[in-house]
């Protein structure tokens, strides 16, 4: 981020209002908490891989699954 736009929002935080100071205060957080996430899990994954305890990590699907009617199986 260049200085310009650092100070373009610093100058935009004195026009709010407390209440969206404080909602601002709250994204911010959540934003942070979850860069530190993925860097604790980013940092984990690769002691894992140095340690040789696996030699590869797979990505988790991020594809739901469909619900599956159950089919009906007749005795005979």
């Amino acid at each position: 981020m260049t200085q310009a736009i650092l100070n373009q929002i610093l100058d935009q935080l004195e026009a709010l209002e407390p209440q969206e100071l404080q909602q601002l205060n709250q994204i911010i957080q959540k934003h942070l908490a979850a860069i530190e996430e993925a860097v604790q899990r980013t940092t984990f994954h690769q002691a894992l891989l140095t340690s040789g305890l696996v030699k590869q990590l797979k990505q988790p699907s991020y594809n739901r699954q469909t619900k599956r009617r159950l089919i009906e199986i007749q005795d005979k």
